[in-house]
């Protein structure tokens, strides 16, 4: 299975990722392109803005990307 076929399966099943689950589940590095590839293949996939505390209590910003439809 291809790197774009993994972050599309996910996807479908759970309807967003980030970059760490991208990573921790599948060893994709550059979620981003991937992300770009399924949008090139006419997927719609939105990028949103996600706000959460790190362990040392700091607060963060990451994309999450969410397939619409």
């Amino acid at each position: 299975m291809t790197q774009k076929e993994a972050v599309l399966r996910h996807l479908q099943e759970h309807g967003k990722i980030t970059d760490l689950e991208a990573y921790k589940l599948y060893a994709i590095r550059r979620l981003g392109a991937r992300i770009w590839d399924l949008r090139a293949d006419g997927y719609k996939i939105v990028t949103k803005n996600t706000k959460e505390k790190n362990r040392f209590g700091q607060q963060t910003m990451f994309a999450t990307y969410v397939m619409e439809g």
